[in-house]
């Protein structure tokens, strides 16, 4: 069983900002399998289905955190506690403000980079989670950071947005089906 969680903050005004670019993904995934998302508990907004492909068949849990952004852990933690699900099992989908608009980058562990939803994570849970890192963009200014990642995407990046959104599903596809590193192979970009 894979646990699969996007990143993003709570409420309608944050709903299409960059910094909810997990929620994003972790929404047309489920809706790309036809799992819907409905249960409310451990602090998440989640759902249970199964992924078929060529006689194979994995079982998956998508998540949201319904805490804030900063708090993720809280959410990712005791999900995994209850479904018992290896860290190795867990995809977490969260923006990078490092990588530009369009690319994805999948790793394992890593440091936090500044991304407090991770590093909310990794205070909870061992660090070995599987990351899809989607590329936001980066302001001019360092000042600027937090206004950025809470600003919605251009009419110029819709487009890129959602065939990026659209890399990311079959990404995490790939990883459960055929594994991390052809993945990486795959989608690194």
């Amino acid at each position: 069983m894979h646990l699969i969680v996007g990143l993003g903050n709570i409420g309608e005004e944050y709903k299409y900002t960059r910094h909810n670019v997990g929620f994003m993904v972790v929404d047309a995934f489920a809706k790309e399998w036809r799992i819907p998302l409905r249960t409310v508990k451990f602090s998440a907004l989640f759902g249970i289905g199964e992924l078929s492909k060529e006689e194979k068949t994995e079982k998956v849990i998508i998540a949201k955190p319904l805490t804030f952004m900063n708090l993720s852990g809280r959410a990712v933690k005791p999900l995994k506690d209850a479904f018992v699900i290896p860290s190795e099992n867990i995809i977490v989908i969260h923006d990078d403000i490092d990588l530009p608009i369009g690319s994805i980058r999948i790793k394992i562990d890593g440091n936090d980079a500044g991304h407090k939803g991770i590093r909310s994570i990794y205070s909870l849970i061992e660090r070995n989670i599987m990351r899809v890192r989607m590329g936001i963009g980066r302001p001019y200014e360092k000042s600027q950071v937090v206004n950025y990642v809470l600003s919605t995407f251009g009419k110029d990046e819709v487009s890129l947005l959602k065939e990026t959104i659209k890399n990311a599903v079959r990404s995490i596809e790939t990883i459960i089906f055929n594994g991390f590193e052809e993945a990486q192979r795959n989608f690194n970009r």
